[in-house]
């Protein structure tokens, strides 16, 4: 396919096998789905596979809103994980601190009342040296102020020490609710595509090879207006690194879609966006709802390539514009990174990074 107005880019010839079906992202989850699943029934009418596409892609989107927040609790438990790690290491830094200051602290206390066991009137009509016990006298007045401000940043210490160890604890609690957040989203993304799996077992193998020619058909001509060619334009990206990002994007055209992968051979929507823009060197937050925050937003109207474009009201699908009405992205899955037509999806907003 020729693309008007701008060189071919790579990738696009690979638009007829946009779907792979489920094949990639059940093997990221573990699933064993397969021909044993479900016996294959007799070729379905165009009317039942279009009805069976139909909740296919349902399932696939609840999957990868499912995926989203996935990626969301995954960053999340990292920087808790951070977080209580370092709290955790001033906690133990801490209490060898005061440790240490509560040793010193009793050896000059047992030195204090190993010199103060006579009366000091006493000890000064003994002492051979009376100026200089009275010297030593003035000197043990300071050695005992010295003495009660390390008591009271003993005392501060502890205080701080016991704050921490709260928020040490707290962190922690945080983390865990965290990991059951983390572990209720995988469980529904696999359900989602697990139910997905079944129904596409239940077509015929011929059936499910159409319902996927279909889709990349329909994806291609949503992406070239129903022509022969992609007409990207000419406007230039926003910076050389929007370029950069762009290219990279492009680059990857064909390669899966896996829930929870940032590549460099298989993407989730986000992970793509979050890759692309570091091969320009820039460092994108993980998910689409975070990406949405990441730069400054123009209309749609105002789009130049690179931007990325964020979908749906929840924001949980982005892919980043690559001129001409046109976006590189990947779309669900079982679907394989592509070009599509912008308006083939609500927009919620365009970022420039």
């Amino acid at each position: 396919m020729s693309v008007h107005r701008r060189p071919p880019l790579p990738g696009v010839q690979r638009l007829a096998c946009a779907l792979a079906l489920t094949a990639a992202a059940t093997g990221a989850l573990g699933l064993t789905v397969g021909a044993a699943a479900a016996a294959p029934l007799a070729p379905a009418d165009p009317s039942t596979r279009g009805e069976v596409k139909a909740q296919v892609d349902q399932l696939y989107e609840e999957a990868e809103q499912a995926s989203e927040k996935y990626n969301a609790a995954q960053e999340q438990q990292k920087r808790l994980q951070g977080e209580a790690g370092s709290l955790q290491n001033q906690v133990a830094a801490g209490q060898d601190e005061l440790n240490r200051m509560r040793g010193d602290l009793a050896a000059v206390a047992a030195a204090q009342y190993r010199a103060q066991g006579l009366d000091p009137s006493v000890r000064l009509m003994l002492d051979n040296d009376p100026a200089g016990y009275l010297a030593g006298a003035r000197s043990l007045d300071q050695a005992t102020a010295r003495q009660n401000d390390a008591l009271r940043e003993l005392s501060d210490r502890q205080r701080r020490l016991d704050q921490r160890r709260q928020e040490a604890t707290a962190k922690l609690a945080e983390l865990e609710e965290v990991r059951q957040h983390l572990a209720a989203a995988k469980d529904e993304v696999r359900e989602r595509l697990g139910r997905a799996q079944r129904l596409l077992n239940g077509l015929a193998p011929a059936e499910r090879a159409r319902m996927a020619a279909d889709d990349a058909r329909d994806a291609q001509q949503r992406a070239t207006r129903g022509t022969d060619r992609l007409d990207l334009g000419n406007q230039p990206p926003s910076s050389d690194r929007a370029a950069a990002a762009l290219a990279a994007a492009i680059s990857k055209i064909g390669s899966p879609y896996v829930y929870g992968s940032t590549g460099p051979r298989t993407f989730d929507c986000s992970g793509l966006m979050y890759w692309s823009w570091r091969q320009a060197g820039v460092t994108l937050p993980r998910t689409s709802q975070e990406q949405a925050t990441a730069g400054r937003r123009v209309s749609l109207a105002e789009a130049r390539p690179g931007d990325l474009v964020i979908f749906y009201k929840d924001m949980h699908h982005v892919g980043m514009y690559a001129g001409g009405g046109v976006v590189v992205h990947a779309p669900y899955p079982g679907a394989r990174v592509r070009y599509e037509s912008v308006s083939a999806m609500p927009v919620s907003s365009v970022v420039r990074v």
